[in-house]
């Protein structure tokens, strides 16, 4: 059966509940923090009084929910562990600072003090063995984003091998000790079975996807020449946002895209636009390779780093490749405006938030037939989901779109849009969260065993001698 076939809304009503304790190691600005942030202000807008621990949250460099009160956001375990030792070792920091962290707040009586219902912890499962010991009445709900082990880099090295070894087993052993798990999607699902099937026995998986952002309206205000220039209506614009990284697949669409007649192509623009850091190797290397893949096919193309109403204004008439680096907010709204279509091109994607913020904005989506898509583009009804080792199939679909009549196009964006707002918005979310808590919350806890392995009583002195230390 398919799994987009399984997705329900859920329905509910706001009610008071208890304190539910999130704990994240770094707030940031990535999918994980935006995720944390929306299950946080969802459960409390349904009645929960939420807390987020994490060992660091700039208020420079975090969403406006953990800097302007709307989160009680808590900051502790920030030092005297650092973040790496010279850019090495950052999961064995990471789980120190996050043991440093709850022996802390323990200590201290502060999270007693909250007397909280339940955790939902995220990222770092290695603390769950020490909650289980310190909480054993309070359920524990894991959020695994994707297992660590398939997403650490570098293991063509047999040193780094060898290094993980012991990170691994932390990984599916502390896991172990949540009452429940939940994943982004059922793609996500099935890998985490088939990494770990002796957890899948142990401990259930749910899915709760995350959302977007049904509510806010859009700020034109600061569009200006990006819809000047995107929106104007002289081309017909397929659309790609993803970051600059050769697991996302970019050559795809610009393979599909050249493989339309040249004489189809005119007035057509192929807008590649996404997160880039000219810090990263791997982004500058693959835009690059992407600029002399779209030379090859005799692709004009231009690339755009500085989006003021000049910038975008000199871009060249003739270029039917635009590159558009590290895009703002405002830039991104003109691009979905304008889109004809957009181009979903990583295979195997965990789940894929662009495709909703697309659908959102009334655009159909081209997305691979594999991984998150799978269950949030209906395949002919809000967009298509095609091979990607078949270039030919996406290129029809790009063709049958610049063709298209706009009244199917506006039907299969109104279609999309409607099949967002009712299933992955924010409210929708906190719901299934709030139905997995309540669901492990019904449940009599074990308790568990007197005696942990040697491995969790090292790292509880280690986090104490770190407490220790901050307090001198």
């Amino acid at each position: 059966m398919s799994p987009q076939g399984d997705v329900q809304p859920v329905s509910g009503s706001p009610q008071p509940q208890g304190t539910v304790v999130f704990f994240h190691p770094d707030l940031g600005i990535g999918g994980a923090e935006r995720l944390v942030v929306d299950a946080a202000v969802g459960l409390q807008e349904q009645g929960h009084h939420v807390v987020i621990f994490t060992n660091h949250c700039d208020p420079g460099h975090c969403f406006d929910e953990c800097r302007d009160g709307t989160l009680d956001v808590r900051v502790h375990g920030a030092w005297p562990i650092p973040m790496s030792i010279f850019n090495r070792l950052t999961i064995l920091c990471a789980i120190l600072r996050h043991l440093q962290l709850l022996v802390q707040i323990t200590l201290s009586g502060e999270l007693q003090a909250l007397k909280p219902r339940a955790f939902i912890v995220d990222q770092l499962s290695a603390g769950l063995p020490v909650m289980r010991f310190l909480f054993p009445d309070t359920p524990i709900l894991f959020y695994c984003h994707f297992p660590d082990l398939l997403l650490a880099q570098g293991r063509q090295s047999a040193l780094k091998r060898l290094y993980r070894v012991p990170f691994d087993w932390i990984e599916e052993w502390s896991m172990g000790f949540a009452q429940a798990v939940a994943v982004n999607s059922e793609f996500t699902r099935g890998v985490v079975a088939r990494t770990w099937p002796g957890l899948k026995e142990k401990v259930d998986t749910k899915v709760v996807y995350p959302c977007v952002d049904t509510t806010s309206k859009q700020d034109d205000s600061s569009a200006g020449g990006a819809d000047d220039v995107f929106a104007s209506g002289d081309y017909k614009t397929i659309l790609s946002i993803n970051r600059f990284e050769r697991k996302k697949d970019i050559g795809l669409a610009l393979k599909a895209f050249a493989a339309i007649p040249e004489a189809q192509r005119k007035g057509v623009r192929l807008v590649l636009a996404g997160g880039y850091d000219h810090r990263v190797a791997e982004n500058v290397e693959y835009h690059a390779e992407l600029q002399q893949l779209a030379s090859s096919h005799s692709l004009n193309h231009h690339t755009v780093t500085s989006f003021d109403a000049s910038s975008l204004s000199s871009i060249p008439s003739d270029a039917s490749v635009l590159f558009l680096l590290s895009i703002p907010n405002s830039v991104k709204t003109s691009l979905l405006r304008a889109a004809r279509l957009l181009v979903y091109t990583p295979s195997n994607e965990h789940f894929g938030i662009v495709p909703l913020e697309a659908m959102l904005a009334r655009v159909p989506v081209l997305a691979a037939n594999t991984g998150g898509p799978v269950e949030t583009i209906r395949d002919s009804k809000t967009g298509w989901l095609r091979d990607p080792e078949d270039v030919n199939a996406w290129s029809n679909v790009m063709r049958d779109v610049l063709g298209m009549p706009d009244d199917n196009l506006r039907q299969m964006g109104a279609d999309g849009e409607e099949r967002v707002r009712s299933l992955f918005g924010r409210k929708n979310m906190a719901l299934r969260l709030e139905a997995s808590l309540d669901e492990i919350l019904a449940k009599r806890l074990a308790r568990p065993p007197l005696f942990f392995p040697i491995g969790i009583v090292v790292s509880l002195v280690l986090a104490a001698l770190a407490v220790y230390m901050q307090l001198q």
